[in-house]
């Protein structure tokens, strides 16, 4: 039987192994096969082996081998030449994308999240069709989707008033702000937890990272105002419990700070509508005025940026033996961004560009709370 002997430089090789594990991934069968069979004549196997391993004749591998020596590994690829048409009509992948777009629920399926086996079922169940799970991205793709991260939304959501809020509330509020020379100020609390956070890291494949934590339910809480003209950061830790006397501290705090009128967004935490808060906000109606975000809208709220980039930056993937250890570190990220009003308006992102319409008459302003 006779052999064929190459030798592969290290840099081809690689290419090979990572041409196969793409090939893999996407199900491109024609191609596993020609770079199994170039890797086997590598490692001196005889061609007439290889080529039955892989289901094809010897004069097939040396082809391949040839279209190697001369183009390279691009050159094992296979090009389409007319031979059988896509599985879906053009017809069918608009009425996938349909389906997909309405979400698996829609589809008959107890979940809320597409996944690639579900996906390919309705591609069985509605075309008859069977598609290699691997392909599946590729095909998703194509027709305009990504994989993403689900988001939380409560069931409490009213809608109406959400869009209400969007169109005329808060561009005539923020429009009243501009007209008085005051601050337009976006108002929450958060809680950062002593046992830390979790995020993203490299690490050797198969080896999942992992970090210390003391395990103590301890969190330190931050009352935070970010304002929406400048990026201005205010804020105020404890260690406490959030409530109104605490939240008219702070408040105070800022008024005293400040000069301006003062337009304040919040939502409806049970402490922001306390009685002695109540009492607060009509003891300084003349320069202090409040307007609620809708019910269950943190994300109509951008301050909520601010404490995501507060996480990532001081309780991702750290260890906190000592509770004053997680103060030190929130408190540094926040001093960072307090020193910084371009980051903290920057984290608005998206948030400013979708609210960036044309202002509506200031009279339609709702009253204050």
């Amino acid at each position: 039987m006779p052999r064929v002997s190459i030798r592969l430089t290290t840099e081809t090789r690689k290419q090979l192994e990572a041409t196969l594990r793409r090939a893999f991934q996407v199900g491109d069968l024609p191609l596993v096969k020609r770079v199994t069979a170039l890797l086997g004549i590598a490692r001196g196997e005889p061609v007439e082996q290889v080529a039955a391993g892989v289901g094809v004749s010897p004069s097939t591998v040396y082809a391949w081998l040839h279209a190697l020596l001369l183009e390279g590994v691009g050159g094992l690829r296979v090009h389409w030449r007319g031979g059988r048409p896509p599985k879906l009509t053009k017809a069918q992948r608009q009425r996938l994308a349909a389906i997909v777009e309405a979400g698996p629920e829609a589809a008959g399926f107890p979940t809320g999240c597409w996944h690639a086996l579900l996906i390919q079922q309705v591609i069985a169940r509605e075309f008859g069709v069977s598609y290699n799970v691997h392909y599946l991205a590729t095909l998703l793709h194509t027709l305009g989707f990504s994989f993403q991260k689900a988001r939380f939304v409560s069931d409490h959501l009213d809608a109406v008033k959400r869009a209400a809020w969007l169109a005329y509330t808060f561009p005539a509020w923020r429009a009243q702000a501009a007209a008085a020379g005051g601050l337009l100020l976006f108002g929450d609390e958060a809680s950062f937890a002593q046992w830390g956070s979790l995020g993203y890291t490299w690490a050797p494949i198969g080896q999942q990272p992992v970090v210390k934590t003391t395990g103590v339910r301890k969190a330190y809480k931050v009352f935070g105002l970010i304002e929406y003209f400048s990026g201005r950061l205010f804020c105020q830790g404890l260690t406490g419990r959030f409530n109104g006397p605490g939240y008219v501290a702070f408040l105070s705090g800022v008024l005293e700070q400040t000069t301006e009128p003062l337009f304040l967004v919040q939502d409806g935490a049970p402490y922001h509508r306390a009685a002695p808060v109540k009492a607060f906000f009509a003891q300084h109606q003349a320069r202090l005025h409040v307007t609620q975000l809708p019910s269950y809208s943190p994300d109509s709220n951008p301050i909520e940026f601010l404490w995501r980039a507060t996480q990532r930056q001081a309780t991702h993937n750290r260890y906190f033996p000592q509770f004053g250890d997680l103060i030190a570190s929130v408190e540094e990220a926040l001093a960072f961004f307090g020193a910084h009003p371009e980051r903290v308006k920057g984290l608005f992102g998206r948030y400013l560009d979708e609210m960036a319409a044309e202002p509506a008459d200031p009279a339609a302003v709702p009253e204050a709370a």
